[in-house]
């Protein structure tokens, strides 16, 4: 990669990128435009995984909305991105939770880590 794209990317990294790992519950803030308006919009779910580096990386969160599992890709260093805050950490031991999207209810739960 040359030098000249190696600057811009570091220039858009945030300085402080929220630290949060996959089967966290997380409350993500996301810049929302209609119109003319601009509104915060709060996502809540847990990551299902992490992928990328510098500024291209990315985390999907998913949810179960009314029975149906909805799921959102960001990226981590986008602007639109206002906020992410941590509800839970979750014990797992995998680096991708896909087996998630067959599962509902209790069985869809990951549990919590003790401190």
């Amino acid at each position: 990669m040359s030098q000249i794209i190696r600057e811009i990317e570091a220039a858009q990294l945030k300085e402080q990128a929220p630290q949060f790992n996959v089967g966290d519950t997380v409350r993500v803030y996301g810049r929302i435009k209609e119109g003319n308006r601009e509104r915060v919009q709060v996502f809540e779910g847990v990551v299902l995984k992490v992928q990328g580096g510098s500024n291209r990386a990315t985390f999907t969160v998913r949810k179960e909305s009314s029975g149906i599992g909805v799921e959102k890709t960001w990226p981590l260093h986008s602007p639109n991105v206002e906020k992410v805050e941590v509800v839970r950490h979750g014990k797992v031991r995998r680096a991708k939770l896909n087996y998630l999207r067959e599962l509902s209810g209790k069985k869809a739960k990951v549990k919590e880590k003790r401190s």
